[in-house]
């Protein structure tokens, strides 16, 4: 049996009262769906949370979770990454992808000529947003839209970007 393929799918937010309750920032298209995979893994692909209950305020998830009896508890997991393997997700169609799939991917302008390699996709309420890191000097974050980012080809690992835009 071979180690699992973990995808980051969500992290620990802030303690959410004192009944050990907080916020669970999703990464998945459906942020509820993250849900649907209990428990959730640490980096290392280990049971890392268990959640009990979960609803909706003011467009976050509000979660309990086994680990975290109390307020305590719960801030002590803030920050925590949360996996789950690959093998439980659905395939993917043709022309979809999942976001960690970009993740150390080849960037080449319209033209084809080298950018850099995708580090990794933040999205901090906005969008999401392409951390490219270029040949030599900082990162730079590059908006992921259509126009942005007119074609990711996953055969060759390479996504095209238009950067006369920004």
């Amino acid at each position: 049996m071979s180690a699992p393929q973990l995808i980051f799918v969500a992290q620990v937010g802030a303690a959410h009262g004192i009944q050990g309750e907080f916020k669970l920032i999703s990464h998945m298209a459906d942020p509820a769906s993250v849900l649907e995979h209990n428990p959730l893994l640490d980096a290392e692909g280990n049971p890392a949370l268990e959640i009990t209950t979960a609803r909706e305020h003011k467009g976050a998830l509000i979660v309990r979770a086994k680990q975290a009896p109390d307020r305590t508890a719960a801030e002590k997991l803030n920050g925590l990454k949360l996996y789950i393997d690959r093998a439980v997700l659905p395939e993917v169609d043709e022309d979809e992808y999942y976001i960690t799939d970009l993740i150390g991917m080849k960037v080449v302008d319209i033209n084809n000529n080298p950018v850099g390699r995708v580090l990794n996709v933040e999205n901090f309420g906005a969008g999401d947003l392409l951390d490219i890191q270029p040949e030599s000097g900082p990162s730079f974050y590059l908006l992921f839209t259509n126009e942005n980012v007119p074609a990711v080809r996953l055969d060759d690992r390479v996504v095209v970007v238009d950067l006369s835009n920004v």
